[in-house]
C-alpha cells in the first residue's frame, strides 16, 4: 500500500455536513500529505540502500570465489609448464660427460663430428626436444642433433650473437626464450663445457613450446605467457602473440634486434591497457580491464560483455616468465544484480507489510470508534449490526474453508498428475534399459582394455602411448555421457515452469530417447521441426513428456505396419484469435477406429493389449496441453495412419527466444 495514496481517517457516521471542512482545514491536509510523501521517500531510500548493500556484498563474495578458482587453474598451469619445459634444463650440463663431445672440441675432425652428431641425435630423440647443439668458443656450431634436417640444421653456423652462448661462455648457465633461425620459437638452455678449469665450448638445448598450446583449455579463459622483456610469447589469442605489454626503450629494442631474440618481428604494443599490481612476496599479479570500451571487448572476444575482466597471474619459478589470465566478471555481476534486486524486493515487501499492518490497525481503531458511537446512539441497532456482522463473519469463514478445500484438492490432483508424468518417464526409461545397456557395454569394455594398456605403458615408461590411451578413454567417457545425460534430465521429477521453449530442440530430445528402438524397428523418421524454427510458451520438460508419449504410441501403432514412417511437423495457427504452434505427430499404422476416436482421451481406456498400458497417457497429455493453454486432438490422416495434433501458445520469436534449458 502506498502511503501517499492513503486517505485521511473518515469522519464519524453522525457528523454533520460540512464538518470535514471545519475539522480539517487546508493547511492541516497539506501537512498530512507532506508526512505521507516523506514516508514514501524514506521507504524508497531504504529499499535502494538495501539493494545496493546486498549487491556489493554479493559482488565481493563472487569476486573472491572467482579469484580462488582462477588461482587454482593458474597453479595447475604453472605445474604443467614447469613439468614440460624445466625438466630438460639440466640436460646441457650432462653433455660434457660424453667423450665424443670433448674429443670434438679438443680436435675437430669429420669422424669425431659424426660421433658427436650421432650422440646428440640419440639424446634429442630420447628427450623429445627440438634440437641439441655443441658450440666451440667462437660460437660456431660443431655438432647438432638435427644434422639430417638440412633446412633447420645449424651445423657450421655462427650463433655467437645469441645470449645463451654469451652467458655460457662466461661460465654461467642460462635459459631464455627466443625464435630460432628457422622461425620456430623455443626455450633455450645452455651450459659451459669445461676441459679442466678452461671453458672449451657451450652445450645448448632448444625445447619446443607446441605442447603448451594444448594446455589453454584448462584455463577456460583468454590467457598469455610473457617473458622477462614483457613480450607475449604464448597466448590463447593469436592476435596477442609477440606484442609488448610495456613500452620497450630504444636501446633495448636494439639489443633484441642484435641478438635476434624475436627474429625480424616488430613487437607492436599489446592491444589492451592493463594496469597490474605485483605482490613482491608471493609474485602474484592482479589487475582489472574495463568492459566499457569497445576495442577492449573486441580484443578479448567478449562480445557485449561490459562487466570487465579480472586479470590474475603469477611468475613461473626460475623461468622469468609470467602467466596472465583474463577472467570475465559478467557472471559475478549478474549474480550480484540478481541478489541486489532480491534484497531490494525483500526490503520493499517488509516495508509494505509494515504499512499494511499499520493501516489495518488504524482501520481497526476506526471500527472500534464507530462501534462505540453506534452503541451510544442506538443499542438495538448495535445488536442488529452485531448479529449481521456475525453472520457475515460465519459466511466468510465458510467461504474461506471452501476455498482452502478446493485449493487443497487442486494441489492433490496436480501432485497426482506429476507422479503419473514421472511414472510415465520411468516406464519409457525401463523400456530403453536393455538398449542403453548394450550401447554402454562396448565403451566400458574399451575403457577397461585401454586403462590396462595405459597402466602397462606407464610401468614401462612409455608416457606418450599411455597418454594416447587415456585420451581415447576420455573420448569414450564423453560418448557415454552423451548417452546418459539426456536420460538423467528426462527422468528428473520437476514442477511446471513455463517459458520460451525451442520446439525443434524438444522434438530432437524426445526422438533421442527412442533412437535405439527406431533403429531396431527400422522406422523412417521424417522430422520437419528444425531447432530454432518454432518457439512455444510452455514448460519444456512437460512438452517433452507429451511428445515422448505421442512418439511411443506412434511406434507401437506401427509395430505391424509396412512401411513404418513417423512424421513430425509444425505450423502456425490461430485458435480463437490466439496464435498457436500446431505440432503434428503422424504414423503409418492402421489408424483409429470410430470407438477409439470417441473414447481415446478417457482415463483407463487403451487400445494396447492387457498389461501393456493403463490408458492414462493420453488423458494426462491432454491435461498437460491444457495447462499450457493449448489442446491435444486426434484424427485419421487421409493418406492413412493416425495423426495427433498438439497446439501450444506461440512464444517469443526464435531469434530472441532462449534455448530450451539443459535440465
Amino acid at each position: 500500500m502506498n502511503p501517499a495514496q492513503a486517505e485521511p481517517p473518515p469522519l464519524p457516521a453522525n457528523a454533520p455536513a460540512g464538518a470535514g471542512a471545519a475539522v480539517r482545514p487546508a493547511s492541516e491536509r497539506l501537512g498530512w500529505l507532506a508526512r505521507r510523501l516523506l514516508l514514501l521517500l524514506l521507504g524508497a531510500a531504504l529499499v535502494a540502500l538495501t539493494g545496493a548493500g546486498v549487491y556489493q556484498h554479493s559482488y565481493d563474495q563472487g569476486e573472491h570465489s572467482l579469484k580462488a578458482a582462477t588461482n587454482s587453474r593458474l597453479d595447475l598451469f604453472a605445474t604443467v609448464v614447469e613439468a614440460r619445459v624445466r625438466r630438460l634444463e639440466p640436460v646441457p650440463a650432462t653433455i660434457q660427460l660424453n667423450p665424443a663431445v670433448l674429443a670434438l672440441l679438443r680436435a675437430p675432425d669429420p669422424a669425431r663430428e659424426r660421433a658427436a652428431n650421432d650422440y646428440l641425435s640419440r639424446l634429442n630423440a630420447h628427450l623429445g626436444s627440438v634440437a641439441v647443439y655443441v658450440l666451440d668458443v667462437r660460437g660456431v656450431v660443431l655438432a647438432s642433433s638435427n644434422v639430417a634436417e638440412r633446412d633447420d640444421s645449424l651445423l657450421g653456423e655462427d650463433v655467437s650473437y645469441r645470449p645463451y652462448y654469451l652467458e655460457a661462455l662466461a661460465g654461467r648457465s642460462t635459459r631464455h626464450f627466443a625464435i630460432g633461425s628457422g622461425g620456430q620459437a623455443g626455450y633455450f638452455a645452455s651450459h659451459p663445457i669445461y676441459d679442466g678449469p678452461r671453458v672449451l665450448g657451450v652445450a645448448a638445448i632448444k625445447i619446443g613450446l607446441d605442447a603448451l598450446e594444448q594446455t589453454w583449455p584448462m584455463l577456460a579463459a583468454p590467457a598469455l605467457v610473457a617473458d622477462a622483456n614483457q613480450v607475449v610469447i604464448l597466448s590463447s589469442q593469436p592476435a596477442w602473440r609477440y606484442t609488448s605489454m610495456a613500452p620497450l626503450p630504444p636501446e633495448r629494442r636494439v639489443d633484441l634486434q642484435l641478438t635476434q631474440t624475436y627474429g625480424a618481428l616488430r613487437l607492436p604494443q599489446f592491444p589492451i591497457d592493463v594496469r597490474l599490481s605485483v605482490d613482491e612476496d608471493t609474485q602474484e599479479v592482479q589487475g582489472f580491464v574495463s568492459g566499457e570500451e569497445a576495442r577492449y571487448r573486441e580484443a578479448l572476444g567478449a562480445g557485449s560483455n561490459r562487466a570487465g575482466h579480472l586479470v590474475l597471474g603469477r611468475s613461473l619459478d626460475g623461468m622469468d616468465w609470467r602467466v596472465l589470465i583474463f577472467t570475465s566478471l559478467s557472471e559475478v555481476r549478474d549474480q550480484a544484480l540478481a541478489d541486489g534486486v532480491g534484497g531490494a524486493m525483500t526490503a520493499a515487501f517488509l516495508i509494505l507489510l509494515a504499512l499494511y499492518w499499520s493501516q489495518r490497525r488504524r482501520i481497526e481503531r476506526q471500527k472500534l470508534a464507530a462501534k462505540r458511537l453506534l452503541e451510544q446512539v442506538n443499542a438495538d441497532l448495535e445488536r442488529q449490526v452485531g448479529l449481521r456482522t456475525q453472520e457475515l463473519t460465519d459466511t466468510n469463514e465458510q467461504l474461506r474453508r471452501e476455498v482452502a478445500e478446493r485449493q487443497q484438492t487442486e494441489q492433490t490432483l496436480r501432485s497426482a498428475q506429476d507422479e503419473l508424468v514421472h511414472a510415465g518417464k520411468m516406464a519409457v526409461l525401463g523400456q530403453l534399459a536393455a538398449s542403453i545397456t548394450h550401447e554402454l557395454t562396448q565403451p566400458l569394455g574399451g575403457i577397461r582394455t585401454l586403462a590396462g594398456n595405459a597402466a602397462e605403458f606407464m610401468r614401462r615408461g612409455n608416457h606418450a602411448a599411455a597418454q594416447e590411451n587415456l585420451s581415447i578413454v576420455a573420448r569414450l567417457v564423453e560418448q557415454m555421457a552423451r548417452i546418459i545425460d539426456p536420460l538423467k534430465s528426462f527422468s528428473r521429477k520437476s514442477s511446471a515452469s513455463p517459458g520460451a521453449t525451442d520446439v525443434g530442440r524438444v522434438v530432437e530430445q524426445a526422438l533421442f530417447l527412442y533412437q535405439l528402438r527406431v533403429r531396431h524397428d527400422q522406422v523412417r523418421v521424417d522430422n520437419r521441426c528444425a531447432p530454432g524454427q518454432w518457439s512455444a510458451w510452455c514448460d519444456a520438460n512437460r512438452l517433452e513428456q507429451v511428445l515422448v508419449n505421442l512418439v511411443g504410441n506412434a511406434l507401437d501403432a506401427m509395430r505391424d505396419a509396412d512401411p513404418r514412417v513417423l512424421t513430425l511437423s509444425a505450423e502456425r495457427r490461430e485458435v480463437a484469435g490466439v496464435p498457436m504452434v500446431a505440432l503434428e505427430v503422424r504414423d503409418s499404422g492402421k489408424g483409429l477406429s470410430e470407438t477409439d476416436q470417441q473414447r481415446l482421451f478417457e482415463p483407463f481406456y487403451t487400445t494396447k493389449p492387457s498389461g501393456a498400458g493403463l490408458g492414462l497417457g493420453l488423458a494426462i497429455c491432454r491435461d498437460l496441453a491444457a495447462e499450457f493453454g493449448g489442446d491435444l486432438q486426434a484424427h485419421n490422416h487421409p493418406a492413412g495412419g493416425a495423426c495427433f495434433v498438439l497446439t501450444v501458445p506461440v512464444g517469443p520469436a526464435p531469434d530472441t527466444a532462449k534455448d530450451t534449458p539443459s535440465r
